[in-house]
């Protein structure tokens, strides 16, 4: 197999002119069966292409083509934006697609955010005061000592502050 890696090339030359192929591409030819076959489907590709003949242009080919040729010549010259669009609108549509796909997912990420509520990121929620308030009071009641000493201030506050050992109110001292 590595051999006829190396013939392939040398089967063309040998299509080519016979005479002039060496005598151990000959020899290798006469050997090998897939070799053989290359060769006898080049030599049949060779023979459809002779006998393949061109067809005529038309006579007013070549009067029609100088009319045209005239006429672009002729024309007045397009500016950069005409251009442009021409090209955009009858060009061949691939360099449009990446664009859609952009936008497509700009539009799936906006139109997603707008549907999950995400588009205020970047403005905080203010704090609820009122749940402050009752978090407060929901400390205090599982708090029963608090309670019990702000009910001991409320009920005589000149009491509660001269017990107070680190008070600084000058009367108590």
């Amino acid at each position: 197999m590595n051999k006829c890696t190396a013939m392939e090339t040398k089967l063309a030359d040998m299509l080519l002119d016979p005479e002039a192929a060496p005598a151990e591409v000959k020899a290798h030819v006469a050997e090998c069966d897939s070799c053989r076959k290359d060769l006898e489907e080049m030599r049949a590709t060779m023979a459809a292409m002779d006998a393949w003949s061109v067809p005529e242009p038309s006579p007013y080919f070549m009067t029609r083509l100088g009319a045209r040729m005239r006429e672009e010549r002729e024309a007045p010259r397009q500016s950069w934006l005409q251009r442009l669009r021409a090209r955009f609108v009858y060009g061949p549509p691939m360099h449009a697609r990446p664009l859609a796909a952009m936008a497509l997912t700009v539009m799936l990420l906006v139109g997603g955010g707008a549907y999950l509520g995400v588009t205020n990121i970047e403005q905080p929620q203010p704090p609820d005061r009122d749940a402050a308030v009752v978090r407060d009071l929901q400390t205090l009641d599982s708090n029963a000592q608090v309670l019990d000493q702000l009910e001991a201030i409320s009920d005589n506050p000149n009491d509660a502050i001269s017990d107070d050992p680190n008070s600084d109110d000058p009367q108590s001292q």
